[in-house]
């Protein structure tokens, strides 16, 4: 976990959801979570990138058409305006620049910032079901596909939300680590460190990516890195389940069965069938796994990530 000794963790965003007042007609898209919550956490570097290819404020409206695969970004009223090359140029320019950042926040359903979903007009006027990527938002995936990436509306998912900062604040612990040089011991400690999240979100390549960092001692580690952290980010962003969230609990209730009377352990496992069944959110066993730890340390559960992945302040696990 982050502590006050390390730098801030940097995260792109449209600078509208800051309160930025960088839309076409002049306002803004502020979200709360962001600009209040998130901000407490995070470095928010704003981007608008309407704005930053030269469109003013208030301005002509763009929006998608043609191909929702490959959509042209036009001026509503003057369809002669296109502005799809700058938009994807400084998509690929901000991936370039922001090498730092560890997360992004997208406005949705922009012509320039949406994931997915936007609508893009057909000649008939009308816009086909599906939709497509906005231009920018398009190019910074394509470039940074690694990189945590998700749309404010979607945050207002309580899984989502969680599973977009649990990445988050893993893809930054590795950012630390290619900056201290990494080692193979560091990246089998990282990996170490991780499997129980990866357990949650995806036990099959938790066991895939085990088996893969037993042989990190056969290629060069500028090449297995890479492919590895690829794999766990993409691993990552499949969102737990409750009955992926009880197996880990499960395992972890394990290394208490010499320390517990019967009466703790059974208490345990009720809380656990209790949050398997949606009766109370995961906060519930998590808080009573913590407390026997305390009373009963282990050090390998002690370096899991799984156990706090992210600032207990946000309170992510309570609504999950």
């Amino acid at each position: 976990m982050p502590n006050a000794s390390r730098p801030a963790i940097k995260v792109g965003i449209s600078a509208c959801l800051l309160g930025s007042p960088v839309r076409f007609n002049g306002g803004h898209k502020e979200s709360r979570l962001c600009s209040e919550t998130l901000a407490k956490h995070f470095e928010f570097v704003a981007v608008c990138p309407e704005v930053a290819i030269g469109l003013g404020t208030p301005r002509e409206p763009i929006r998608l058409v043609g191909d929702p695969d490959s959509p042209r970004a036009v001026g509503t009223v003057h369809p002669e305006l296109d502005v799809s090359e700058a938009l994807t140029a400084y998509g690929k320019q901000i991936a370039r620049e922001l090498r730092d950042i560890s997360g992004y926040i997208l406005m949705q359903k922009s012509p320039s910032c949406g994931m997915e979903r936007v609508k893009v007009y057909q000649a008939n006027g009308h816009p086909i079901d599906g939709g497509g990527s906005g231009l920018f938002a398009h190019a910074l995936m394509e470039a940074r596909p690694d990189l945590p990436i998700e749309e404010d509306g979607r945050l207002n998912d309580p899984v989502l939300r969680e599973n977009f900062l649990t990445r988050i604040f893993a893809y930054a612990e590795w950012q630390r680590l290619l900056e201290a040089g990494l080692t193979r011991k560091a990246l089998v400690e990282f990996h170490s460190r991780h499997k129980y999240q990866l357990m949650a979100t995806n036990p099959l390549q938790y066991k895939a990516l085990g088996q893969m960092v037993a042989t990190v001692g056969i290629k060069p580690l500028d090449e297995f890195a890479p492919i590895y952290f690829s794999r766990l980010m993409a691993a990552l962003k499949t969102t737990a389940s409750r009955g992926t969230h009880s197996n880990v609990l499960q395992h972890l209730s394990g290394y208490l069965k010499n320390d517990l009377c019967g009466d703790d352990k059974q208490e345990l496992q009720r809380l656990i069938s209790q949050y398997r069944e949606g009766i109370v959110p995961l906060v519930v066993p998590m808080t009573l796994l913590k407390h026997h730890f305390r009373r009963h340390p282990d050090r390998y559960v002690a370096s899991q990530v799984y156990m706090q992945p992210h600032p207990e302040d946000l309170s992510l696990r309570n609504g999950i």
